[in-house]
């Protein structure tokens, strides 16, 4: 699959569950960047939430997919889902990069993520293969950083923690997840106490 010239964003998470502030996040990056696709990467093991008990990977994977159905320029790549042991981003990174020659490569994350990417395997490695894509998030600034691009989209103040919890309750989830998203929750039990 030749990528030569096309430009590509991977979008990593948990996605646990996605939400509409995930969906519209890529798409504001989609148009302001010109991308010619977003590729949503739903983590296996994220080595930041290790020991964490959380929603199996295959479940993550399946409601990722029916949450970007519909939109031709978004992909979901199983990736790291089928990757054994820690998901670590350098190592995505560089899959698409052999994936995809020549292609663009830009790496999109939330300001909160961006605030920890120091910590991340190999920082300097994936900022030299990637462009790094920062979106605002509710209360957050732009910091100046070299080789970083800042989107100005709105910062949408949801997240899939507060949506597990919501989901734990019994509460709606209405408006806040594409509705094939809700039913696949509901149907699988997920997020039940």
């Amino acid at each position: 699959m030749n990528g030569r010239g096309r430009r590509i964003a991977i979008f990593g998470g948990t996605f646990d569950p996605p939400h509409f502030g995930h969906l519209a996040l890529a798409e504001w990056a989609r148009v302001e960047l010109a991308l010619d696709r977003v590729w949503f990467v739903p983590a296996g093991v994220p080595p930041h939430k290790r020991g964490a008990a959380g929603t199996a990977a295959r479940h993550r994977l399946a409601m990722t997919r029916l949450a970007t159905r519909g939109n031709p320029g978004f992909r979901v790549s199983p990736l790291e889902c089928r990757r054994s042991g820690p998901s670590y981003t350098v190592d995505t990174v560089r899959a698409f990069a052999r994936a995809h020659p020549g292609a663009r490569l830009h790496l999109l994350m939330g300001a909160d993520t961006w605030a920890t990417f120091k910590t991340w395997r190999e920082p300097g490695a994936i900022a030299r293969a990637a462009r790094l894509v920062v979106a605002l998030r509710p209360g957050s600034r732009r910091a100046s950083a070299r080789r970083v691009a800042w989107l100005a989209n709105p910062g949408l103040d949801v997240s899939s923690s507060a949506l597990r919890a919501r989901a734990a309750r019994g509460r709606s989830l209405r408006y806040l997840v594409p509705d094939a998203v809700a039913r696949y929750i509901a149907r699988h039990r997920l997020y039940r106490a």
